[in-house]
C-alpha cells in the first residue's frame, strides 16, 4: 500500500480482494448440475489477494496478458461485481468505460440510455437534466442519439459510454480497453479529457495493453498475471516486468549475475556491448537527420539463427521506432563461442531532446519468442539540433510542396 498525498483519505482502497467463477465446459452442465446435485463446473480463481490504494490525483496503470484478471478487477471496483472476499472502500463517485455496452438496453434509444446509465452510475435527475446537452454534443451522435442502441457501432456505443461517464463529475474514472475502438480523432478527444481530469485533481484507473499510454497518463502501475499484484511500482518499471512476463523469462533466467539494469534473458546469445557512432566517431550527441551506425557486440554459446531488433524511445519512454533483422528480411546466424558485431546504420530522423536505444536478440519478429537477451535503455543519446530543414513534431518525413493556378472553370469541373 502507498501512502497517500498531504494525508487525505485514498479514493479507492482495495485489501485483500478474491473473487472465484465456475467454469462449465458446456451450457447443457449447469442443467444437468441441477437435475443431479452434482457439481459440474471447475473453480477459477480471478483475481486472489489483490491490494492497493488510489490517492486524490494519482493514475494507476492496471497491466498484464489476458485473463490476468484486469477487467475483474475494474468491475469489482466499478460495482459490476461483488468480490467473494476482502474490502473495497470508495470515497466519492467513481464511473468508468468498462466492456462495450455495459449498462445500456439495446432497444432504448441512445438519449434514453443516458438517463438509466447516467442514474446507474450515481447522478442524480438534477445533474443528468443540467449536463444532458453537453453529453449529447460530446458523443457527436448527432440525430443517431434517437435510434436505439442495438444500431449503434462499437465506436458510437463507446462515444456514447465515455461521453455520460466523464460528465459524472467523478472523483475516480475508471478505464478498460473499451477506449481503443473508435476513429482517432474520437480517441484523441477522450485523451485530452482524461488529461484535463487529471489536472483538475481527478484520479484514474486506467487498463490497457498500450504501454505507451500507460507510461504518459499514469504515475505507477500494477501488473497482475493469473490474479495476483506481481509487480506495483513505477510505470517504466512495470512495464519492463510486463516485456519480461509475455516473454516467457523467469526469474532464474534472468541472470543475476549480469549488472546490467534491464537486461534479462536466457543468454545463450547475449550483447556485450552497444556503441553509436557518426562519421567523427562514437558519440551520445547527434544532429537531426545525421547517419549514425549503432553496432551490438554479440558473444553466443551456441548455434543459433535468431532476429537482431532495436527500438528507440523518447524521454517520456514512448515507443518511436523499432526494427529487427526478421522485419529487414535479413538473416543473422550465430555459433558457439564466436564474437560478432550486428550492425545498423539509419538517419536518427527525430526532433531535438534525449532518447533511449534498446536492443534485443530473439527468435521471429518479437521477443515474446525464445527471448536470448533483452536489453533496455542500453545506450542513451542526444539530438542536438537540425542539421537539415526543421520541422514540428517527432520524426522528420521527406515532403514535397507545390502550389498550381487552377481556373474557374476547371475547379467548377472539380466541384461537381
Amino acid at each position: 500500500m502507498t501512502s497517500h498525498a498531504s494525508g487525505h483519505a485514498p479514493v479507492l482502497a482495495v485489501e485483500n480482494l478474491r473473487k472465484e467463477f465456475n467454469i462449465y465446459k458446456r451450457p447443457v452442465d449447469r442443467l444437468i448440475q441441477g437435475l443431479t446435485g452434482k457439481a459440474r463446473y471447475r473453480r477459477h480463481v480471478a483475481l486472489d489477494d489483490v491490494s492497493f490504494a488510489l490517492a486524490r490525483g494519482e493514475a494507476i496503470g492496471v497491466l498484464g496478458q489476458n485473463g490476468a484478471g484486469k477487467s475483474t478487477l475494474l468491475k469489482l471496483v466499478s460495482g459490476v461485481l461483488e468480490a467473494d472476499a476482502g474490502t473495497i472502500r470508495r470515497n466519492g463517485r467513481i464511473t468508468g468505460l468498462l466492456e462495450l455496452g455495459t449498462g445500456f438496453d439495446p432497444k432504448l434509444s441512445g438519449r434514453d440510455n443516458i438517463a438509466v446509465n447516467a442514474r446507474l452510475i450515481g447522478m442524480t435527475g438534477d445533474e443528468i437534466a443540467q449536463r444532458l446537452d453537453d453529453i449529447i454534443a460530446f458523443s457527436e451522435l448527432g440525430e443517431f442519439i434517437d435510434a436505439p442502441v442495438r444500431t449503434y457501432s462499437s465506436g458510437m456505443v463507446m462515444r456514447l459510454g465515455f461521453a455520460i461517464a466523464i460528465h459524472a463529475d467523478p472523483v475516480c474514472f475508471i478505464v478498460d480497453e473499451a477506449l481503443a475502438v473508435g476513429d482517432a480523432r474520437f480517441q484523441q478527444k477522450c485523451l485530452k479529457r482524461i488529461r484535463a481530469f487529471r489536472e483538475r485533481g481527478g484520479s484514474i484507473l486506467y487498463v490497457s495493453h498500450d504501454i505507451n499510454s500507460v507510461k504518459l497518463l499514469c504515475d505507477r502501475a500494477l501488473l497482475l498475471s493469473d490474479g495476483k499484484v506481481i509487480f506495483d511500482g513505477g510505470p517504466d518499471e512495470a512495464a519492463q516486468s510486463y516485456y519480461r512476463l509475455i516473454a516467457g523469462v523467469h526469474d532464474e533466467l534472468a541472470n543475476p549475475r549480469d549488472d546490467k539494469q534491464g537486461s534479462y534473458g536466457a543468454m545463450r546469445t547475449r550483447i556485450r556491448q552497444v556503441r553509436m557512432a557518426n562519421r567523427f566517431g562514437v558519440g551520445e550527441r547527434f544532429g537531426s537527420g545525421e547517419q549514425v551506425t549503432i553496432t551490438l557486440a554479440c558473444e553466443s554459446s551456441q548455434d543459433a539463427d535468431l532476429s537482431v531488433g532495436i527500438l528507440i524511445r523518447d524521454r517520456f519512454g514512448q515507443d518511436v521506432f523499432g526494427t529487427n533483422t526478421s522485419l529487414l528480411g535479413k538473416e543473422a546466424v550465430f555459433q558457439q563461442g564466436e564474437h560478432v558485431e550486428c550492425r545498423f546504420t539509419l538517419p536518427l530522423n527525430f526532433a531535438p531532446g534525449k532518447y533511449t536505444l534498446t536492443v534485443a536478440l530473439h527468435t521471429d519478429d518479437t521477443h515474446v519468442h525464445d527471448c536470448q537477451h533483452w536489453w533496455d535503455a542500453a545506450a542513451t543519446f542526444e539530438i542536438a539540433g537540425f542539421t537539415h530543414t526543421p520541422f514540428s513534431g517527432l520524426c522528420y518525413v521527406p515532403v514535397e510542396f507545390q502550389q498550381l493556378t487552377v481556373d474557374s472553370a476547371q475547379l467548377a469541373t472539380t466541384q461537381s
